[in-house]
């Protein structure tokens, strides 16, 4: 049982290490996320992205480095690296919070940049969305500005099943913002209550009078 439970936790650890490298390195294509299943031929390892073209490379060569990568430093067997696009970027948290990064990094101000990324979140149909800026936004005194839209889970089952939160790093002349973004996702909530809308008036008299008669 030790062994088992040893085994699960270096493959989670090992994953999160993948993760972070590839967030790292390929956060200016729009990196979501990383799925790693292991086959009787290897690993497959599936990239979520905004521009997979940026992370395959010209004919293929940065996937070539990122196979060998996997293998060396990673100890992926015989790793097969897919590729594939993300349906819906504007609802993928990590996706929102790079894109806040680089565009503060670019020279947007940062209370217009997250206005601009919460109206598209919004548009996407997220039922919720919070945006959460600090560092030195406006003084050598390190400070965060909130903004919220929508309803935003912070705890409850709804966090673990709605909520896709990540949070990322810009660096600017004042020093290191952070951003982090959260999304409540376009799911029907657990704890929504729908009421019944009440029978006419007509139908319940003609109930009335039909027991009536039966009577």
């Amino acid at each position: 049982m030790v062994n088992i439970k040893k085994y699960f936790i270096e493959k989670s650890i090992n994953k999160v290490a993948i993760d972070e490298y590839l967030a790292k390195h390929f956060y200016r294509a729009g990196y979501a996320g990383v799925d790693i299943q292991r086959t009787p031929l290897g690993s497959r390892v599936i990239i979520y992205a905004e521009r997979p073209a940026i992370i395959i490379g010209r004919r293929g060569a940065i996937i070539k480095q990122l196979a060998q990568i996997f293998e060396k430093h990673f100890g992926l067997e015989n790793p097969q690296i897919t590729v594939t696009n993300v349906e819906n970027p504007e609802l993928n948290a990590r996706i929102m919070a790079f894109r806040l990064a680089m565009a503060l990094e670019r020279g947007y101000h940062f209370r217009r940049a997250a206005f601009a990324a919460l109206r598209r979140i919004m548009a996407a149909g997220a039922l919720g969305a919070e945006i959460v800026i600090s560092g030195k936004l406006t003084s050598e005194r390190a400070r965060y500005e909130k903004i919220r839209a929508g309803r935003v889970y912070k705890v409850g089952q709804q966090v673990a099943t709605m909520v896709d939160r990540a949070v990322a790093h810009a660096l600017l002349k004042p020093g290191i913002y952070g951003v982090e973004v959260t999304i409540v996702k376009p799911v029907k909530p657990v704890d929504q209550i729908v009421f019944k809308a009440p029978p006419a008036m007509e139908e319940q008299q003609a109930q009335q009078e039909s027991g009536g008669a039966n009577s």
